[in-house]
């Protein structure tokens, strides 16, 4: 008797499965490298117990600002579509976006759950929709890159300075060059109309056409697009600013901590990598991370790095949770699985890029 063998459907659940298994025996190694010294964890403990209410405070408005500061590139983009949600509904979704972002592996979740109810917001309109969560993405992907090329280059001998530091600094830059050249190759690809001649069966080519299609909505708007990427900066930078809170909140009886323009160098970098799917939401890779980067270029003792790390971690958590209460509440009140949801946007992303691939096709002289 033979195996009926899964279905491509099946074997993307099953790879979603092993990846999520893999990033959390990862995430509770590195928790436990972190973490179970005695002495180490009585230090934090301390740190945690001296801190300022005030300065977390701080904090947690600043990231408030952040998601209000994302709020309105999203507005901007969505504009460009024709498509107006009052502030609170939008605001909803991009908080329950937030939400997810925390508790979804793959660290696109956000993205997805706010793509699904986007949807349910404005019926007739999917494409649309759809195209503003991608270039959303895109725009904040290219102010790291803009980001860590400046603060990068501004202080590339100190955060090169020793063997540790380097590396990863440079595994950074390593995947925001790889990032940056695959949206030029695609917004190439897309401009001159090409994307329809690659081999159908290449990995990535229905993203490519969604690129395409994007590019093409987007390419008139300059202004609207130009807008939203100097807002991501800005939110790049708040978020940035959320981590000196949380270091601030940790000063005083000689403790050390790094300044604003330290961090400005060196979460770029971090950043980056914490994008990759390595851990669950980056927890554990995080504070490692912390700890080389503070540790050897600001003198911070690991103890500190890692409270740091985990209370910045916190501080936007706690919008998160925030994003979790407004889901609770959110109508329609039947909410729908991940996988429905990610079945529904895959087939919307399928849907798109037929017909962007179709389009090229007819548009392209033969020979």
């Amino acid at each position: 008797m033979h195996s009926v063998p899964p279905s491509p459907p099946q074997r993307r659940n099953l790879k979603k499965i092993l990846l999520t298994l893999l990033q959390l025996g990862i995430t509770a190694g590195i928790l436990w490298l972190v973490f179970h010294d005695p002495a180490k964890r009585s230090a934090m403990l301390g740190a945690i117990r001296n801190a300022s209410p005030l300065w977390l405070l701080l904090g947690i408005g600043v990231y408030g600002a952040v998601e209000v500061v994302a709020a309105v590139r999203w507005h901007l983009l969505l504009c460009v579509q024709g498509i107006r949600l009052p502030g609170t509904r939008l605001a909803r979704l991009l908080m329950i976006g937030v939400f997810f972002n925390f508790f979804v592996p793959g660290g696109t979740g956000g993205d997805l759950v706010k793509t699904f109810y986007l949807l349910k917001e404005t019926p007739g309109k999917a494409a649309q929709a759809l195209l503003s969560v991608l270039v959303d993405r895109i725009i904040g992907v290219l102010a790291l890159v803009i980001l860590a090329g400046v603060f990068t280059g501004l202080r590339w001998d100190w955060l090169t300075a020793y063997p540790e530091t380097a590396r990863y600094t440079w595994a950074g830059l390593a995947i925001l060059a790889i990032s940056f050249s695959l949206i030029a190759c695609t917004l190439l690809l897309s401009g001159l109309g090409l994307v329809h001649k690659l081999p159908a069966k290449m990995p990535g080519r229905e993203r490519l056409a969604e690129v395409a299609l994007a590019y093409n909505a987007y390419a008139r708007a300059w202004r609207p697009v130009l807008g939203a990427f100097l807002l991501s900066i800005a939110a790049h930078l708040g978020y940035f600013t959320t981590f000196y809170c949380a270091a601030r909140a940790l000063a005083g009886n000689g403790v050390v901590i790094p300044s604003l323009s330290e961090l400005f160098a060196i979460l770029p970098v971090l950043n980056t990598i914490l994008c990759m799917p390595i851990s669950f939401g980056g927890v554990g890779v995080r504070e490692g991370l912390f700890e080389i980067f503070l540790g050897h270029l600001c003198q911070v003792t690991a103890p500190v790095a890692v409270v740091i790390s985990s209370t910045g971690y916190l501080l936007s958590l706690f919008w998160g949770l925030v994003g979790g209460v407004l889901y609770i509440f959110y109508r329609p009140s039947e909410h729908a699985g991940i996988q429905e949801m990610t079945s529904t946007v895959e087939a919307l992303d399928h849907e798109l890029a037929e017909s962007e691939l179709a389009r090229e096709a007819a548009d392209d002289p033969q020979p």
